[in-house]
C-alpha cells in the first residue's frame, strides 16, 4: 500500500516538474519575442529562461540608451531654438503643432491684434505643406500700440517625396524697418541741406565772375561767406553727432556745473548780441558737480542756448539755471520766443526736424543741435525734455546724474 502511495507522489512530482519546465520554455519564448520588438540587433544566447532574461535586459538597456540620446537631442534643439530672437513653429504632416519656442508662444497665446499672427502662422503652414515650390514671405502690420511689423517665412519639411510637416519662422522686423526709414530720411535730409548752400555758392560765384560793381561784388562775397559757413556748420554738427553715436564709453568725471554753463554762454554770446538778445545766468553753487564728459556737456549746453537764441524775438532774453534734488542735476534753458506747437513737441529732437523752416534758413540753423543734445543726455544716462507754449516760449531741461559732494544732499541749488 505504501509503495503505491510513493509511486503516486513520484508521478505527481514528475508531472509538476514537466509542467514547470514547459511553462519556463513558453515564458522564455515570450521574453525573446519581446526583446526582438525592443531591439532588432539582439540575438538570443539560448532557449533557457536565464538566457532569455539576459536578452531582455540587454534589449531594454539598448532602448533606454537610444531613447536617452533622442531626448537629449530634442532638449538641445529646443534650447537652440529658445536662444534665437525669431519665433519658430513646427507642424507635423497632419497640420498639428508639434513644437514652438518661447518667442512663438508669445504670439500664439496672445490676444487682440496678435491673434492675427496665430491665424497667419497656421494658414502659412497649411499652404506650404501642399505647395510645390514654397511660399513667398508674408508681411503682417500690427498697428498696436506699439506698432510692429512681422515677416512670416514658411518652409515645407520633406524626406524625399514624403511630406513630414512645415516650419514657420516669425521675424519681428520693426526696429530694422525703423532704422531703414531713419537712414533714408537722413540721406534725403543731408542731401537737401548740403545741396541748397552748395547751389547758392555756385550761383553766387558765377555772378561774381561777371560783376564789375565793387559794392555788388562785396555783397556777393559776403553771401558766399555766409553760405560757406552754413556748409561748414552742417558738416561740423554731423561730425559731432557721429562722434556722440560712436562714443560707447562716455567718460564719468566729476565736472563742475558752473564752468560748463559759463563756457556754453560764452560761445553763444556773440550770436545773442547780434540778435539783441540778453542771456541771463543764475549762477549755480561752485561745488555743484555732475558725472560726465566736459566736452560733450559744453556742446549740449551751447546747442540748447543756440536754439533758444535762434527762436527768440529781438530784444527778449534767455535764462539759464541749474537745480538739483540730490540725485539729478536739471539744467534749464528758458526762452520767450515763438514756442513750439504741441504736435511738434515729440519730434523736435529728431535730426533735421524744424518747427519753422523759414526762420531756420534765416538764422542758418542745421537742424542737428537738439539731436546732439539728446545724444549727450543718453550717453550720460540722463534725459532731455521740453515744455513749451506756442507764442510764449520754451523751456528745455537737461537732466544729468549728480556727482559726489555736499550739494548732493540739498533739495535745490541755484
Amino acid at each position: 500500500m505504501l509503495s503505491l502511495v510513493l509511486a503516486g507522489v513520484v508521478v505527481v512530482l514528475a508531472t509538476a516538474l514537466v509542467m514547470v519546465f514547459a511553462g519556463q520554455k513558453r515564458l522564455a519564448r515570450r521574453l525573446v519575442a519581446a526583446s526582438g520588438r525592443l531591439s532588432q540587433d539582439i540575438e538570443p544566447l539560448g532557449s533557457g529562461l536565464a538566457e532569455a532574461t539576459s536578452v531582455v535586459e540587454r534589449a531594454v538597456d539598448r532602448a533606454v540608451l537610444g531613447g536617452g540620446d533622442g531626448s537629449m537631442a530634442e532638449m538641445r534643439l529646443a534650447s537652440a531654438f529658445g536662444g534665437i530672437p525669431q519665433g519658430v513653429v513646427v507642424f507635423d504632416h497632419l497640420g498639428t503643432m508639434a513644437f514652438r519656442n518661447e518667442v512663438a508662444a508669445g504670439y500664439l497665446e496672445a490676444r487682440h491684434g496678435d491673434v492675427l499672427v496665430e491665424e497667419a502662422i497656421v494658414e502659412q503652414a497649411r499652404l506650404v505643406t501642399v505647395a510645390r515650390d514654397g511660399l513667398p514671405p508674408q508681411t503682417i502690420e500690427l498697428f498696436g500700440p506699439p506698432r510692429r511689423t512681422l515677416v512670416l517665412t514658411a518652409t515645407p519639411l520633406r524626406q524625399g517625396i514624403r511630406r513630414l510637416g512645415a516650419l514657420v519662422v516669425v521675424d519681428d522686423v520693426t526696429d530694422r524697418r525703423r532704422l531703414e526709414a531713419v537712414r533714408r530720411d537722413f540721406v534725403a535730409n543731408i542731401s537737401h541741406e548740403l545741396k541748397t548752400p552748395v547751389g547758392a555758392l555756385a550761383l553766387l560765384a558765377e555772378t561774381l565772375l561777371v560783376e564789375d560793381d565793387v559794392q555788388v561784388a562785396h555783397r556777393l562775397t559776403e553771401r558766399i561767406l555766409t553760405e560757406a559757413f552754413r556748409v561748414g556748420r552742417t558738416i561740423d554738427d554731423l561730425l559731432e553727432l557721429s562722434r556722440l553715436e560712436a562714443d560707447d564709453e562716455t567718460r564719468r568725471d566729476e565736472v563742475p556745473v558752473h564752468p560748463v554753463l559759463s563756457e556754453g554762454v560764452d560761445r553763444v554770446r556773440p550770436a545773442a548780441e547780434q540778435q539783441g538778445i540778453a542771456v541771463e545766468v543764475e549762477e549755480p553753487p561752485k561745488r555743484l558737480v555732475v558725472l560726465g564728459d566736459r566736452r560733450q556737456l559744453v556742446s549740449a549746453i551751447y546747442n540748447l542756448l543756440d536754439n533758444a537764441v535762434k527762436y527768440s524775438d529781438r530784444g527778449s532774453s534767455v535764462h539759464v539755471r541749474a537745480r538739483t534734488d540730490g540725485r539729478w542735476v536739471d539744467i534749464e534753458v528758458e526762452d520767450h520766443g515763438i514756442g513750439i506747437p504741441r504736435r511738434d513737441l515729440e519730434r523736435v529732437f529728431e535730426r533735421f526736424y524744424r518747427v519753422d523752416r523759414a526762420r531756420s534758413r534765416e538764422t542758418g540753423g542745421t537742424g542737428l543741435g537738439l539731436a546732439i543734445v539728446r545724444h549727450v543726455a543718453s550717453n550720460h544716462g540722463g534725459d532731455v525734455q521740453v515744455d513749451s507754449a506756442e507764442g510764449e516760449g520754451s523751456t528745455f531741461t537737461l537732466r544729468l546724474p549728480v556727482g559726489a559732494g555736499p550739494v548732493a544732499v540739498s533739495v535745490e541749488a541755484g
